[in-house]
C-alpha cells in the first residue's frame, strides 16, 4: 500500500512540509503548511538549475550538488518564512519527488477469482501485493498505489467489505535507483537533521493527483512532458486507468508532436479516443508544446473536430492552494502540494 497509509498515523490536524522536486535538469523546493481542510499555504519556494561545472562530470554528482545548494537556500529563507508565519521554522516531514531518469513507474492488475462468493478485504489485497510486488535489489520500491478496483467487472470506489465473485485491482508503482535514493536522504537528513524523508516517482504523484484534480473528466489522455527523456501518456475511461504508455523526447519540439500522433494512433487501435487531452509540462515549456499541439492534425478524431487540450497551468490550481511565496511555485510544486493534501484528507487528516 501506499507509504502514506502509515505515515499519517496519531499526527496532529497541522504540520509543515518540506516539498523538494527533482528533475532531469533543475531541483525545486518549497516549505508548505497544512491546517485542517484549509487550502494548503506555500510559504516559500525556490529553483535552481543542475549545473556540471567541471568536464564529464555525472550529473547525478551535479544534481546532488544542485540539491545541497537548495537545501542550504529552504534553511536560510524557507525556514524564517516558516517561523514567521507558524512561530517555528521546523518542518515534520520531506517529500521528494524523482523524475527520470532516476525512477520508473508500472502499472499492472492484479485479479481475485474464487468458485463461491467471496468478501473483498483489504487484507486480501495487502496479502496478493506482497506476493507480486516484485522490486530489484538496486531499486526501493517507493509507492505501491491501488487506482482502480473492479467487483463482478463492475468499477466501485468502496470495494471492502462487499462480496464477489472476481474481482481486479489496478496497481500503481513507484520504484527509484536505491543507491540515488540514499545519497538523496542523507544530503537532506544532514541538512534537515531528520529521517522522515519519503521520495516517490513524479509520475505517480503527478498522475494521481491529475484524476483528483479532475475528478469529472472521465474520459482523457494525460500527456505528462514534464520529462527530459521521456513522455508518458495515461489513457482512462469511464473513469477508470486503462493504460500508460512511453514515448522517446526527441530534440525538435516538431518531431515530439508526431512522436505523441503516433503513438495515439497505436491506442486507436485498441480504444476509442476521449475528447479530452490534459498537456503537462514544466512551466517555462508548456506555451511552446501547446502551440505545437494546436497546429497539429487530429485525424484521428472524428465527427465534432479535434479534442479538447488543456494545459495543466497555475491558473487551473490557484483556487485550491494559498500562495504567500515570493517567488511564485512551478505547477509541479502545485501538484506536490495538492497530492500531500489528498493524502492527509484520505488518512483522516486533513479534518
Amino acid at each position: 500500500m501506499s507509504f502514506f497509509d502509515a505515515l499519517f498515523r496519531k499526527e496532529e490536524n497541522s504540520e509543515s512540509v518540506i516539498l523538494v522536486d527533482i528533475s532531469a535538469d533543475s531541483v525545486a523546493g518549497a516549505y508548505v503548511r497544512y491546517v485542517g481542510s484549509e487550502p494548503p499555504k506555500i510559504l516559500y519556494a525556490e529553483q535552481m538549475s543542475i549545473e556540471t561545472r567541471v568536464t564529464n562530470e555525472a550529473h547525478e554528482r551535479a544534481m546532488l550538488r544542485a540539491l545541497a545548494e537548495l537545501g542550504n537556500d529552504l534553511i536560510r529563507k524557507g525556514a524564517p518564512a516558516l517561523a514567521r508565519f507558524t512561530g517555528s521554522g521546523t518542518a515534520s516531514r520531506i517529500l521528494v519527488s524523482i523524475d527520470e531518469p532516476w525512477q520508473e513507474t508500472h502499472v499492472r492488475t492484479e485479479h481475485f477469482e474464487q468458485d463461491e462468493p467471496f468478501i473483498f478485504t483489504r487484507e486480501l489485497v495487502e496479502a496478493k501485493l506482497a506476493e507480486t510486488d516484485r522490486t530489484p535489489s538496486e531499486k526501493i520500491l517507493a509507492d505501491t498505489s491501488i487506482i482502480g478496483t473492479t467487483l463482478n467487472g463492475y468499477e466501485t470506489s468502496n470495494p471492502y467489505g462487499k462480496s464477489a465473485h472476481r474481482a481486479a485491482i489496478i496497481v500503481l508503482t513507484s520504484l527509484i535507483e536505491r543507491h540515488l535514493a540514499d545519497d538523496i536522504s542523507s544530503t537532506l537528513g544532514g541538512l534537515f537533521h531528520t529521517r522522515n524523508i519519503f521520495p516517490i516517482a513524479g509520475s505517480s504523484l503527478r498522475y494521481q493527483t491529475m484524476r483528483a484534480l479532475f475528478p469529472h473528466e472521465r474520459d482523457a489522455l494525460i500527456v505528462d512532458a514534464t520529462g527530459k527523456t521521456l513522455t508518458s501518456i495515461s489513457l482512462f475511461r469511464k473513469g477508470m486507468f486503462v493504460t500508460m504508455t512511453r514515448v522517446a523526447v526527441p530534440s525538435d519540439n516538431d518531431a515530439w508532436v508526431a512522436a505523441i500522433m503516433e503513438e495515439f494512433g497505436t491506442l486507436s487501435k485498441h480504444y476509442p479516443l476521449p475528447r479530452t487531452i490534459f498537456l503537462l509540462a514544466r512551466e517555462q515549456e508548456v506555451a511552446e508544446l501547446r502551440e505545437r499541439f494546436d497546429a497539429a492534425k487530429f485525424s484521428l478524431w472524428l465527427g465534432d473536430g479535434p479534442p479538447k487540450i488543456v494545459s495543466v497551468q497555475r491558473s487551473l490550481i490557484g483556487a485550491s492552494v494559498r500562495q504567500l511565496a515570493e517567488n511564485i511555485p512551478d505547477t509541479i510544486l502545485l501538484l506536490m502540494t495538492l497530492f500531500y493534501r489528498n493524502q492527509r484528507e484520505a488518512s483522516g487528516e486533513g479534518a
